[in-house]
């Protein structure tokens, strides 16, 4: 790594760097934020002062309805994060997109000329709910809530996130209230510590919102093709997923990508009474369920033929995977499962390997829940999870054949009678989105950094060496980002990892609020030099 280069810009000139008053009225007293926060003591004191100041911007961000589905919410939360980034002096723009789903670019330079541009990439984006699953009526109001003696969470007032000393095993449920809300709000209550402290970034920031990080990111390659000069930065960092169970500081360094398909098995015509053709009409379903079946074996290794090539794991690499230190018992009780798939030796090493998930079934003329009939049809929703070495596209070519050589004709779109009228099985297998895998050395520069920045005093735990981790399970538009813009790149997430994010009651336990703030802090305290 270069020598630093110097940052000449006074603590009395980043001043000006102070959160502007004005904004929401559940905001009121952000103009004061940091006003005596570089009083009070040591920095986990301060970073707890100022998250506290914070959390009313946090649940109002969580009010914001932020399903893609609805273009008109993300332009709402747009708004809402342009107004909450300009209040701390950052020039904020939106990035339109032909789907009417903005996303926002903001910029603070450090003052300092010469100095290397970070760029940051959170999302503002969640999944869908289903509100009837959730602990609450409406995904999209934050409740608080702590464990009880007996294990069972308790609602408790809002005012808790006040009380001093800070309890940090309250959590936040809500939709995005972990993916990917909280990183932003970790951010931006890092940015307004320095500016307590008169300190600036020890380099030019840039921060990427995305709107559509749920969705694939399909704006994202030509917004960045049509402005590359917006988006220029020597570095990325990625600030999305959930932190090592061991509550050590931690690092990513790839992700796996996604392949979307879907497979359907066509059966009659139309449904058929169950009774009449029964033992006559041949099942879909059933069909389908044993299609699938041929597909995995009973320790869950894919069985399709070259499906793992590609895949080489060296000494080096597998003692790395064996470093992170997960507890396997404990991820077999989370989990609630008696054993763990034999695709790798432990966890760390099954993510390096591509997977094939079944991620949605359903059966047309069912109903609801089911009824009486042979279904016309069913239906397969399959993800495939790539790595660097396993293409998208040709593991998609690889299930393929092996549909077909289970005697399948596929057709594309529903079948025609002169097909249903010569083939015994009829099927469709389509390519739907495709992501992929990212993965940069663990010994780059930009590595080195992370580490440094993360060992440094301002981090949460200095003294413990932070945990690395070679790839992540889930899937960050990387592929996009460093195919556009040649970026080296690091993950850093910062939530807890049983946070339930993509499902019901995601939620987030306030220390990670907490650390993850400390842990950017440092990053942003730490000089980068390319």
């Amino acid at each position: 790594m270069k020598e630093p280069r110097s940052n000449a810009r006074t603590t009395q000139t980043f001043a000006a760097l102070l959160p502007r008053s004005g904004g929401l009225a559940p905001l009121a007293l952000l103009a004061l934020a940091c006003s005596n926060i570089a009083d009070a003591g040591t920095l986990a004191a301060q970073v707890e002062q100022t998250a506290q100041r914070n959390f009313a911007e946090y649940l109002e961000l969580l009010r914001q309805r932020n399903v893609p589905d609805v273009p008109a919410d993300m332009v709402r939360n747009a708004e809402f994060l342009q107004e909450s980034f300009g209040r701390r002096r950052f020039r904020t723009r939106r990035m339109e997109n032909a789907a009417g789903r903005p996303a926002v670019l903001a910029e603070l330079d450090s003052g300092a000329s010469g100095l290397p541009t970070v760029l940051f990439y959170l999302h503002f984006d969640g999944q869908p709910v289903i509100p009837a699953e959730w602990l609450q009526d409406d995904p999209f109001v934050p409740v608080v809530r702590r464990r009880d003696a007996a294990g069972r969470w308790q609602e408790v007032a809002h005012d808790a996130l006040q009380a001093r000393p800070l309890d940090p095993e309250l959590r936040v449920f809500a939709r995005s209230a972990s993916d990917d809300k909280a990183p932003i709000m970790m951010f931006l209550t890092a940015i307004d510590l320095l500016a307590s402290q008169g300190k600036p970034p020890a380099f030019d920031v840039k921060v990427l919102l995305d709107a559509e990080e749920e969705i694939g990111s399909p704006s994202l390659p030509d917004m960045i093709a049509a402005e590359p000069a917006a988006f220029r930065a020597d570095a990325l960092v990625i600030l999305d997923g959930p932190a090592h169970a061991s509550r050590r500081p931690t690092l990513v360094f790839g992700n796996r990508g996604i392949t979307h398909t879907t497979l359907t098995v066509f059966g009659p015509r139309a449904p058929l009474h169950s009774g009449h053709f029964g033992n006559y009409a041949p099942n879909p379903a059933q069909r389908l369920a044993a299609l699938l079946a041929t597909m995995k074996d009973d320790d869950g290794r894919v069985t399709i033929p070259g499906y793992y090539d590609g895949i080489v794991l060296t000494e080096a690499d597998r003692a790395a995977l064996a470093t992170v230190g997960d507890d396997e018992a404990a991820l077999l009780r989370r989990a609630g499962i008696a054993r763990a798939e034999r695709v790798g030796g432990n966890y760390q090493e099954a993510l390096q390997y591509p997977s094939l998930n079944v991620r949605g079934l359903a059966a047309a003329g069912v109903g609801a829940i089911a009824a009486n009939v042979v279904p016309s049809e069913a239906i397969a929703e399959i993800d495939l999870r790539t790595t660097p070495d396993s293409d998208g596209r040709r593991l998609f070519g690889l299930v393929r054949r092996h549909i077909e050589d289970r005697g399948y004709h596929l057709v594309e779109g529903a079948p025609t009678d002169e097909e249903r009228a010569r083939h015994d099985k009829l099927a469709s297998f389509t390519l739907g989105s495709v992501q992929a895998a990212a993965r940069m050395s663990m010994d780059s520069a930009l590595g080195r950094w992370a580490v440094e920045a993360l060992r440094a005093p301002t981090a949460p735990r200095p003294n413990d060496e932070p945990v690395r981790i070679r790839m992540m399970g889930g899937t960050v538009p990387t592929d996009v980002l460093v195919e556009a813009l040649r970026l080296p790149f690091v993950l850093v997430p910062t939530v807890n990892d049983d946070n339930n994010q993509h499902a019901r009651d995601e939620n987030l336990r306030i220390g990670h609020f907490l650390t993850g703030t400390e842990t950017i802090y440092s990053l942003l305290t730490t000089p980068y030099g390319p």
